[in-house]
């Protein structure tokens, strides 16, 4: 599925009109219709609009997949090794 079936497919899940997001976004309703039909691409700041409005995560639309959040002891794992290395001049 590609950005603009994803787009619409909530769009329409959440019983919005292309208008009705045109005006939230705010764009011309023409140029949001483009999106959706995968013509012309969103800029930046539409995207976070878009993804604000219709509670989609980015990564999702962009294809990115899923990313895990390093956990607080991976962090002071990652620090600690970073220590080893430093003091036993592995560099």
């Amino acid at each position: 599925m590609n950005i603009g079936e994803k787009i619409r497919n909530k769009r329409e899940d959440m019983d919005l009109s292309q208008a009705d997001m045109a005006k939230l976004i705010p764009m011309n309703q023409s140029n949001y219709s483009k999106i959706e039909r995968n013509v012309q691409e969103p800029n930046l700041e539409q995207l976070r609009r878009i993804c604000q409005i219709l509670k989609l995560d980015p990564r999702y639309l962009l294809d990115l997949g899923e990313f895990e959040s390093i956990s607080q002891s991976d962090i002071q794992l990652i620090h600690d090794i970073k220590e080893f290395i430093k003091k036993h001049n592995f560099d």
